[in-house]
């Protein structure tokens, strides 16, 4: 499920477990980068934000470096932190109810306190943090059955797992001639951390699915069958992976990949040279690209930047990932045709409650979600 429970300490740690990221060209204000991170599967109307985590973005600025079989872009040793941290719940005395205050330390250094479930608004910046309806779209059980039975097992149409799930979600909108240095193209992932003397990376997130349809599958990797690689992943940073596990990631995405390339029956992404499969190392620059010049769409921006890269041309549209693009749509057809035939639809076209285009973009909770399944 896109970025949902995605690893041992996520299932064990859910305060921590990001279930998505989105990072789109504002559909108000040009010049302004929205980003949304997403928390806690299957939360409650009444669960409240961790006080012992940081919930991180991070942005880097990109710039154009080849076309060709790799990543298309190099990233800038520069970097702006967006951070928010949160106080305990507190009591309002008002029939049990608690209210939760937060802070968002920006870019240039300043601190903006808010009140979760509350829109708040600050020279260059606008902040959300709050319970909303959970905007994922994806038959994850369909693609679960694929790759247990080796065959698509998508339907023309199908829903939503566990439809009417809500997620702890935090926004934020960023000027970027005030905030960002007027940077053009950036690059950004999510995090959730520690809080404390001693930090972890608890979790970081860019494009979705790789970990849980790309890492997590084992039968495929002929050389790290029994390694539980989602964990490692997580740690890292995503700007700058170690090179310790960096064989053990690149075999797994080259076994999964080619994978999920068979299941038409034809092999569209015949392997490079040195025998590792053409998308490998785009998917371990495991981050959003988005163009702050160019328009924000509602749909068919994901990917649309690296593709273009890759492929020698001028792309179209801010890029990013929107809450309303059909991004899984998207990925099934690269990774099972390339392109090069019909697009793989798992039977899930939109959200049944869609995003919208005003802050903080994300449809109000749903007052009766569905509870956390027993997971093992």
């Amino acid at each position: 499920m896109s970025d949902h429970i995605s690893g041992p300490r996520a299932l064990a740690v859910p305060a921590a477990d990001i279930t998505d990221l989105y990072a789109f060209a504002s559909p108000e204000r040009p010049g302004h980068l929205a980003l949304v991170l997403n928390t806690l599967p299957f939360a409650q109307p009444s669960d409240s934000f961790s006080d012992g985590l940081i919930y991180r973005f991070r942005i880097r600025p990109l710039a154009a470096l080849s076309t060709g079989p790799f990543v298309p872009f190099a990233l800038s040793d520069d970097e702006f932190v967006v951070d928010f941290v949160f106080a305990a719940p507190t009591p309002t005395g008002l029939g049990g109810g608690v209210v939760q205050d937060g802070s968002c330390r920006i870019p240039s250094g300043e601190t903006v306190p808010f009140r979760v479930g509350v829109d708040c608004e600050a020279p260059g910046v606008r902040v959300f943090a709050g319970v909303r309806w959970d905007p994922f779209i994806m038959d994850a059980p369909a693609a679960v059955k694929t790759i247990e039975t080796e065959v698509l097992a998508f339907r023309d149409r199908s829903s939503i797992f566990l439809d009417g799930k809500n997620v702890l979600s935090i926004v934020v909108e960023l000027d970027s001639a005030r905030l960002l240095g007027g940077v053009e193209q950036v690059a950004v992932i999510g995090e959730t951390l520690t809080r404390g003397k001693l930090m972890v990376r608890m979790e970081r997130t860019g494009r979705p699915e790789v970990k849980n349809l790309l890492l997590a599958p084992k039968p495929f990797d002929p050389v790290n069958q029994d390694l539980e690689i989602r964990d490692l992943y997580n740690s890292e940073d995503a700007f700058c992976l170690g090179e310790t596990y960096k064989g053990a990631y690149r075999a797994r995405l080259n076994a999964n990949l080619r994978f999920w390339d068979g299941l038409d029956g034809k092999a569209d992404w015949p392997d490079l040279e040195n025998g590792a499969h053409p998308l490998t190392e785009l998917v371990l620059a495991d981050f959003l690209a988005v163009d702050l010049t160019r328009p924000y769409v509602e749909h068919g921006s994901f990917l649309e930047i690296e593709l273009a890269g890759r492929e020698g041309r001028s792309h179209q549209t801010c890029g990013g990932r929107s809450l309303n693009d059909d991004v899984m749509d998207t990925l099934f057809t690269l990774w099972v045709n390339g392109g090069n035939g019909p697009r793989i639809r798992d039977g899930v076209d939109q959200a049944s409650v869609p995003a919208t285009t005003v802050f903080p973009y994300l449809a109000a909770l749903n007052p009766d979600p569905p509870r956390r399944p027993v997971l093992h």
